[in-house]
């Protein structure tokens, strides 16, 4: 499938894409994100590994497009959610054991 990210014309398949995030460990996803395989990958390191560009060559709705088109799976960012509430060392490690979290 043709599609254009970066104002770039690039021909993308599926397979080609799963070829090319095999041996890609995923990054700590912050915000948008796409499942390629089982893993699960921001999406703008699957378009700076597909296109070869930098990251801030092109937007993280240019390569969901592509990525939805393709029959990927792609999640976007929780507006509606809050910020993420820090825990201490403490907490952290109560809420690892199982035990109830203090607020």
């Amino acid at each position: 499938m043709r599609c254009v990210i970066a104002r770039f014309p690039f021909d993308l398949t599926k397979s080609g894409v799963l070829e090319s995030m095999k041996g890609i460990k995923p990054e700590p996803v912050l915000g948008e994100s796409v499942t390629i395989g089982r893993r699960t990958y921001p999406v703008k390191q699957v378009g700076q590994v597909i296109t070869r560009q930098d990251r801030r060559d092109f937007s993280a709705g240019e390569v969901v497009r592509a990525m939805t088109q393709l029959g990927f799976t792609c999640r976007g960012t929780s507006r509606d959610a809050g910020p993420a509430r820090v825990l201490t060392p403490l907490q952290q490690a109560s809420a690892m054991l199982g035990a109830p979290v203090a607020v």
